[in-house]
């Protein structure tokens, strides 16, 4: 027994030494792997824009990296064709590119990124290249729609594809449309129509319907079918308005038979149209962030959010009795373009924020039709109006302007001749302003119920559409750079819109 306890204590002194050895040797490795780095690969994991067609809406994309990267070194060797000017920001493995200017449309892009390293390795020779990576993505086409005044346009929806260089006609000849709205996408347009048969009697018995347009991408039919959204029925449907999402509509209705059954009616989705409970208003425009509607209501502005639980209750009410209408909100909601009617017959265009600050843009004594934000929120395009010297009628003519929201500086665009009716649309990106001219139909014409009429319900024989390319405005400033002469384009229509 006792010879057998040395031979134990060698066994296990053996064991002993291997186990170490081990231990030794696994950790010479582990240092060598730590001296000497990870050489896993860097590469991108991830970019949001891969392929993607953006709009003006979209302002910033995300990297995605597969490791901690030297921001220095990925900053330095991002190459973005064309050029977009922008801002970054990191978050860990995360890189945003923020745009200070909308993407312009009809644009193809590629992003390439070569020569950058991970963080942890301290020289350029230490560091592993980064897989070479390169994207393509693009902005939409640039389109527009108008209804058209003459041949088989008339009184149809007519889409023009810059892009493309296509026109197509969207809706039917039995129809007669009168407004419209794009969806956010361009991939549709809501439009209210008369059938034309009722139409030539002089009546306006309106349905909404939507149509897709077949841009950016969006499924295409050669003969587009347009699908009724609303029907009159006992009611007769006034204005309306489409959410910025898309997924609401407000309209204005009244009830033929009966003139005080006057009020909202909302259609959320694919859903039945149900009144909207609020009180009775006059023009009305709903908010960017699509859960609230600006309306004029007695001697003000009343913002009635469109979930109708909240809206019954007080606190939620916001009511501005300064303001006679709301002309326009920024993308962001943080400002609104509203118009005061003065006691002395004058005109003021106010800038109101959420903030409550309130300032006085311009006054005049003739009209502010209508205004839109450009898309850096510095300045307002403007359609307004000056009158005329007549003693023998109320005469106003038009004109375009700009102002500056810092500096309330005024610089006028285009002069337009006399008349009652003009419309203006603001390309997505900011870099062209669509207008139209009516020419006025001759005293014949104005009595016949078939003719196409404008806002203040004259006949107009024809209407040119013009283009006026705009100088994208000094990022800091917000002034721009340069005037350019408008363009007469080689159609015949009014009401023109830009699509998203």
């Amino acid at each position: 027994m006792a010879s057998s306890f040395p031979k134990e204590k060698t066994s296990l002194s053996t064991l002993d030494r291997v186990a170490l050895g081990a231990m030794v040797a696994l950790s010479i490795v582990i240092g060598l792997l730590i001296w000497s780095g990870d050489h896993t690969e860097p590469k991108v994991r991830d970019f949001s824009w891969a392929s993607q067609r953006i709009g003006s809406e979209d302002r910033a994309f995300i990297i995605t990296f597969n490791r901690p990267m030297n921001t220095e070194s990925v900053e330095r060797n991002l190459r973005i064709s064309p050029s977009l000017p922008g801002k970054i920001s990191w978050a860990g493995r995360r890189m945003a590119y923020t745009l200070t200017m909308p993407a312009p449309y009809s644009t193809q892009f590629s992003i390439a990124l070569e020569g950058a390293r991970d963080r942890f390795s301290n020289t350029a020779e230490q560091a592993a290249s980064i897989e070479p990576f390169l994207s393509q993505f693009q902005t939409r086409d640039r389109a527009f729609a108008y209804i058209g005044t003459t041949g088989d346009e008339e009184g149809r929806l007519v889409l023009y594809n810059f892009t493309q260089e296509e026109k197509r006609i969207l809706s039917p000849e039995n129809l007669v449309v009168r407004e419209f709205k794009s969806y956010p996408k361009g991939d549709r347009i809501l439009f209210a129509a008369t059938d034309r048969a009722t139409y030539n009697q002089g009546k306006f018995d309106q349905k909404l319907y939507v149509v897709g347009t077949g841009a950016n991408g969006s499924r295409r039919e050669e003969n587009p079918t347009p699908e009724l959204v609303l029907d009159g029925g006992s009611y007769q449907n006034l204005k309306f308005d489409l959410s910025p999402d898309g997924e609401l509509i407000i309209v204005q209705r009244v009830k033929r038979d009966d003139p005080s059954d006057f009020g909202f009616w909302k259609i959320t989705g694919n859903q039945e149209a149900v009144p909207f409970e609020t009180q009775p208003g006059g023009e009305f425009l709903i908010t960017p962030d699509s859960k609230a509607v600006a309306m004029a209501q007695g001697q003000g502005v009343a913002i009635v959010p469109l979930d109708e639980s909240e809206a019954q209750t007080a606190d939620t009410l916001d009511f501005l009795p300064k303001y006679g209408t709301v002309l326009s909100f920024a993308p962001d909601g943080t400002q609104a373009a509203m118009v005061k009617f003065n006691t002395d017959r004058t005109r003021s265009l106010f800038l109101v924020t959420n903030q409550g600050s309130e300032v006085e843009l311009l006054r005049t004594t003739g009209s502010i039709r209508s205004v839109t934000f450009d898309p850096l929120q510095q300045q307002l395009y403007c359609l307004l109006t000056e009158l005329i010297e007549d003693p023998n009628a109320y005469r106003e003519r038009p004109y375009i302007a700009t102002l500056n929201l810092k500096t309330k500086e005024k610089t006028t665009l285009v002069q337009l001749p006399a008349q009652p009716d003009v419309r203006m649309s603001l390309a997505p990106d900011g870099l062209a302003l669509l207008f139209d001219r009516s020419i006025r139909a001759d005293a014949a014409q104005q009595s016949e119920p078939s003719a196409l009429r404008n806002d203040a319900g004259e006949a107009i024989a024809t209407s040119q559409l013009w283009l006026l390319p705009l100088t994208p405005p000094d990022a800091e400033t917000g002034k721009t750079l340069a005037l350019q002469q408008p363009e007469l384009l080689p159609f015949e229509g009014f009401r023109p819109v830009w699509l998203p």
